[in-house]
């Protein structure tokens, strides 16, 4: 067993090794030159020197961080202040002020800066980074910052393709959102419209009920008083008919009177009976001529009532017209009504097209959002595929520089040995041009000498 625990140890810590390894590798790839993270953040706007790179300023490595995070995901310590002051106010209540603005608006920063961070490939970034910043840990981390910001510039076109998509997904959205909210007002306004118009409607059907039966009520009336009046009117004819006959039969009798007068005798008696006789003739031919005259004025009235209740009738029969228009009208606002009540339903049918319209563009938004994440993440993968190639192509690159160095020493010791041995011929052609010339020196002599002696050979001879 504790073999055991000692071949895991030791495993562990040849994975902790070759994980520090290759981090170490990874950092020595990224980091950047001092001179070169200085002049970035120069580049910025924030006065930077190599001498604040060694010796970190908190304030200052605070501004730096707080101008990638507005950048980036357009958050600063004010931004947060609203948000950490509620937090805060929901933790403490009253007591919030326990709380310093600046420690607590620091921490939410804190929290927005270490995303960022993730993304950027820093994965143990803490708050000592900020308020005690060191040589290397700032290296590292800028580093890491301007070699994010180099990637983002360099993939700004296909950013900038998806941002303008969802720019013009989320307007898209907004202005149909806009025209729901304004069909839905719309909507509700003809809803509105509709149930005063059904008050409306149901108000002028029982006033229509109402006078169509007090208009059943005036034909029957009329029906009767018309009935009457012709009965009164034959009535009448026939009165006046007999009042004729009675007029005639008096004045013929009046006549025969006067006729029969002269030869009428002139006893007293006889005179008394006959003026008795015709008084009382008189008399009742007066009373029958005053019944007359009665039923006459009598008739007369029933005339003029008859002519009131024509009138009234005709009055009637306009009033009736003006029902009869005014039911015409209710038809009318009824068709209207009805017209409305189908604009309604298409208005409806619209509102659920457009339901089903913004139901198929957040569909579509998810799935370009789908896509979008799909791109991240195989953006991702491929810069993780360039990261391990780089790390592929640095330690290749190493591997050349090593065989490279290798070679520029063998070079230079064949450069030292060419040299030495072009030296060395040079020594010996000086040394056999010197031989050369002795050599020719010595011919030259020896050839006077032979010369000399055949000359004084030749004397001897």
């Amino acid at each position: 067993m504790a073999y055991n625990s000692r071949t895991t140890q030791y495993r562990g810590g040849q994975q902790q090794h070759r994980q520090q390894k290759k981090e170490s590798e990874t950092d020595a790839f990224l980091r950047l030159p001092d001179k070169v993270i200085a002049g970035c953040i120069n580049d910025i706007g924030i006065p930077f020197t190599m001498a604040d790179l060694l010796k970190p300023n908190p304030q200052q490595v605070q501004m730096v961080f707080e101008w990638f995070a507005e950048l980036f995901m357009n958050t600063t310590q004010e931004t947060v202040e609203p948000a950490m002051l509620a937090a805060a106010e929901d933790i403490a209540g009253d007591q919030a002020d326990i709380f310093p603005p600046d420690t607590r608006n620091l921490m939410g920063f804190l929290v927005s800066l270490r995303k960022l961070m993730l993304q950027c490939g820093v994965h143990d970034f803490t708050f000592t980074d900020i308020t005690r910043p060191t040589y290397d840990r700032i290296a590292k981390i800028f580093s890491y910052l301007i070699n994010f910001v180099r990637f983002r510039e360099s993939q700004t076109s296909a950013i900038d393709a998806h941002f303008n998509k969802s720019e013009d997904t989320k307007m898209r959205i907004e202005t149909l959102y806009a025209e729901n909210q304004e069909l839905e007002q719309r909507l509700e306004e003809m809803k509105r419209q509709q149930k005063e118009m059904d008050g409306v409607v149901r108000e002028k059907t029982s006033r229509n009920d109402e006078l169509k039966t007090r208009l059943l009520e005036l034909r029957r009336d009329q029906e009767r008083v018309a009935e009457t009046f012709e009965r009164v009117k034959g009535e009448k004819a026939r009165k006046q008919t007999l009042l004729e006959e009675k007029t005639e039969k008096l004045l013929k009798s009046r006549q025969e009177c006067e006729k029969l007068r002269p030869y009428v005798s002139q006893s007293p008696e006889s005179l008394q009976s006959a003026l008795t006789e015709l008084s009382d003739n008189l008399a009742h031919d007066k009373s029958q001529v005053d019944g007359m005259e009665r039923r006459m004025r009598a008739l007369q009235t029933s005339m003029n009532t008859f002519t009131v209740v024509n009138n009234e009738v005709q009055s009637s029969i306009k009033l009736l017209e003006d029902i009869l228009v005014e039911l015409q009208k209710e038809d009318d606002q009824e068709s209207k009504g009805i017209k409305n009540r189908e604009a309604l339903a298409e208005r409806g049918n619209t509102v659920r097209e457009v339901a089903h319209t913004e139901k198929l563009l957040q569909t579509q938004l998810a799935r370009w959002q789908e896509r979008i994440e799909a791109l991240r993440k195989s953006s991702r993968e491929k810069a993780e595929q360039a990261q391990a190639r780089m790390e592929e192509l640095h330690s290749v690159q190493k591997q050349l520089r090593e065989e490279r160095a290798e070679k520029q020493r063998e070079m230079e010791r064949r450069r030292i040995r060419i040299e030495q041995t072009e030296k060395k011929m040079a020594d010996l052609k000086e040394t056999i041009e010197d031989e050369i010339h002795r050599a020719h020196d010595e011919y030259l002599k020896m050839e006077s000498h032979i010369k000399l002696y055949t000359t004084e050979i030749e004397k001897c001879l």
